[in-house]
């Protein structure tokens, strides 16, 4: 019988060869389309703009006289793109640059960016920094108001969209914050812990069940795209005009991955949080 899972080319789950030398081949695409159908998304009529802002702090190649060099690496992938970046081969991609050498960081920055491009479908942006750019930056955090200490009992950790009530179906603007954001890789099933801000106007929700909501993503098994597209897709089903997520994974293997989807804004100007 055919295997027609439309994953089965990543390396997720499996052992896996290091690269020893830069190779592009290592990157693998996922179509968006796989999540977004399910859950009423067109590609060609996404309900939002946003962007899946990668942080790469295991960066390194060598230099002409084979002194290695290290890097920051900031990437900025468009929800637009067909393709998500599957994770680990993102992380094998990165990984074999560490023997190769290059003339210059531009090289470096240029071949990223279009094997980026290439794998996603669209134009990818790439900022390589020096780490004295980067030394001295503060660990930041998410606005709103946090919803965390709430003095409520919880008994739901599979996903339901059930769980969110509103208040009053007044729209007024809302602002909020949650640190206890955990769900699973589709693949491995190894946990993915963030952060996640929700800004609009909408609905009053209702902040006990809001955490109840978020909670329950607990044992949920998604990429960590799929799981932001997934809480804009629900909140923007209660009402919402104006609706922004944007969730803060914690790195895994030298990335962090943080999605941002919006109907009416650009993502907030956050640097790492307490836990990147």
């Amino acid at each position: 019988m055919p295997n027609d899972n439309p994953l089965k080319h990543l390396n997720l789950g499996q052992t896996t060869a290091y690269p020893t030398e830069y190779d592009a081949g290592q990157l693998k695409a996922v179509p968006r389309a796989l999540n977004r159908e399910p859950i009423g998304i067109r590609d060609a009529q996404l309900p939002f703009d946003g962007v899946d802002y990668w942080t790469g702090y295991e960066i390194s190649w060598l230099n002409e006289q084979g002194l290695p060099q290290v890097a920051v690496g900031y990437f900025s992938v468009p929800a637009s793109t067909p393709n998500l970046i599957e994770s680990k081969s993102f992380k094998l991609y990165l990984n074999s640059f560490n023997e190769s050498r290059f003339s210059h960081w531009q090289q470096v920055q240029r071949l990223m960016q279009r094997d980026l491009s290439n794998c996603a479908g669209g134009a990818v942006e790439v900022e390589l920094r020096a780490l004295t750019d980067v030394t001295g930056e503060t660990v930041d955090d998410l606005p709103g108001q946090l919803i965390d200490h709430q003095d409520i009992r919880i008994t739901h950790y599979d996903y339901d969209p059930g769980l969110l009530q509103v208040v009053s179906t007044t729209p007024v603007q809302q602002q909020y914050k949650s640190h206890l954001l955990k769900s699973n890789c589709l693949i491995t099933n190894q946990p993915d812990w963030g952060s996640v801000y929700i800004h609009g106007t909408g609905p009053q929700l209702d902040t006990a069940s809001l955490l109840r909501y978020l909670v329950s993503f607990r044992r949920h098994n998604e990429f960590h795209e799929q799981c932001v597209e997934r809480i804009y897709q629900d909140l923007f089903a209660l009402g919402f005009a104006q609706l922004s997520v944007y969730a803060r994974y914690t790195r895994r293997g030298g990335l962090d991955i943080n999605p941002f989807r919006s109907n009416f804004e650009q993502a907030p100007a956050v640097k790492r949080l307490a836990r990147q």
